[in-house]
């Protein structure tokens, strides 16, 4: 893969020097980048696999740039994307006739939004679907509503983005509160001087080490199984399944049937197909887990 893709450094100005490096990569026209495509997928070629990362690491960076609020370094969050454009390289199939950008640009998202999660302790892995929406689009929301006050929301702002992400209130409060910071736990819990500290008023309701190394366990084996499972799916099913069931933003019908050239009512026949394909293989899988060893 890609040797000498430039490096984000820590400091003033390192942003500007690299945005002025990555800059002097041209962007390729259409024919040029099938025909680089091509070579790297036939012949496995690491110039032209370079050249195709380094035309578009502009597409990283513009990427990453979204996620600068969640208050990582900017060097790692485009490192990580990097990362997931080289996978994209790695798996484009220039034959599907749409372009590397198109493609690249969930792998970059998904890379991206992995090493937040990963790096952030207020959300785990184990999260479910909703808090990840939630942890990703809460910003975006709040400015859309102008609610840039510290502190609660309003319960009608509480109610809209619950609405237009289909969460509950409760979760709403909840990734609010934790995307606010970390409260003293020495801060009075009311104003009269009586009133006690919110470190009095805390419980351990968290649970047992014991029963967080079982929860990671069981998802870790289920990961394993789904990861294997996508192995009996061809690279446009896998493409389509991943697009509309494991985004947290999944794509339209409309555009995966221009990415693909097909109709729309094609592309959900492929999506249900592989879904299809893919329980079946899970459930197999899950039972070979179950089955007692000798």
């Amino acid at each position: 893969m890609a040797r000498n893709v430039p490096m984000l450094t820590a400091g003033e100005g390192g942003l500007s020097r690299y945005l002025d490096e990555i800059r002097k990569f041209p962007m390729l026209q259409p024919q040029e980048e099938y025909m680089l495509a091509k070579r790297y997928k036939e012949h496995d070629d690491p110039e032209a696999a370079e050249r195709l990362v380094n035309s578009h690491l502009r597409l990283v960076a513009k990427i990453a740039m979204g996620y600068r609020g969640y208050g990582l370094p900017l060097g790692e969050v485009v490192s990580e994307g990097n990362v997931g454009l080289m996978q994209a390289v790695k798996r484009f199939e220039p034959d599907k006739g749409f372009r590397l950008a198109t493609y690249a640009m969930w792998w970059i998202k998904a890379a991206i939004q992995e090493y937040i999660l990963r790096s952030w302790s207020l959300v785990k892995m184990g999260t479910t679907a909703n808090q990840k929406r939630l942890f990703f689009n809460l910003r975006r929301l709040k400015g859309k509503i102008q609610a840039l006050d510290e502190g609660d929301l309003k319960p009608d702002q509480v109610q809209e983005i619950a609405t237009k992400l289909g969460v509950s209130e409760e979760e709403v409060i909840s990734m609010n509160r934790r995307l606010g910071g970390d409260a003293s736990l020495n801060a009075p819990v009311r104003a009269e001087a009586d009133s006690g500290e919110w470190q009095d008023w805390l419980v351990d309701d968290s649970d047992s080490q014991e029963t967080i190394l079982a929860n990671q366990e069981e998802l870790d084996v289920r990961r394993r199984m789904l990861s294997d499972a996508m192995d009996v799916l061809n690279d446009r099913e896998r493409r389509i399944f991943e697009a509309r069931r494991l985004s947290e933003d999944p794509i339209t019908l409309e555009d995966l049937s221009d990415e693909f050239g097909v109709s729309r009512e094609r592309v959900r026949q492929i999506e249900v197909r592989a879904f299809e394909k893919v329980q079946k293989a899970v459930q197999s899988s899950a039972k070979e887990f179950e089955r007692p060893h000798a």
